[in-house]
């Protein structure tokens, strides 16, 4: 890993860590490098959305792809100082299977002087059949 690398997994780090619902709802971070960020989120009885099925509710699956998505600008090459989502629209797919994790993948594919662009797709243990899928626009802060 370059010292760019280190510095930009660092500030994504504790870009989550300082965000209250991450550590609330379990998020934890896989994976962050170079604009792509892998986060995974525990199945929890508490954030069930139909007690019937066991489905996690949708804003449990928003808030984890939101934020990956705000990791994936944090570790991009422009190394902002800060982000804000600007808007995040995302296609539920299908339910998330009750009793398992999910996993959110985040690609800042672009970045402009005060926007960045985002695409996402979040997943259970079946990683071909998406559970939802995201494309946003975050405002930067550049140095």
């Amino acid at each position: 890993m370059t010292n760019t690398t280190d510095r930009q997994d660092r500030i994504a780090r504790a870009f989550i860590e300082s965000i209250p619902h991450a550590g609330a709802l379990g998020m934890a971070i896989t994976q962050i490098s170079n604009g792509q960020a892998v986060l995974t989120m525990p199945y929890d009885p508490r954030f069930v959305g139909d007690p019937a099925t066991g489905v996690l509710h949708g804003g449990a699956v928003f808030a984890l792809m939101d934020t990956a998505a705000g990791a994936a600008v944090m570790a991009s090459d422009s190394e902002p100082v800060s982000t804000a989502t600007l808007d995040l629209r995302i296609d539920y797919m299908r339910p998330a299977t009750a009793g398992q994790a999910i996993t959110a993948r985040a690609e800042c594919y672009h970045v402009t002087r005060s926007v960045a662009f985002v695409r996402a797709t979040a997943v259970d243990d079946d990683a071909d059949r998406p559970v939802a899928t995201a494309t946003g626009a975050f405002s930067v802060v550049l140095p």
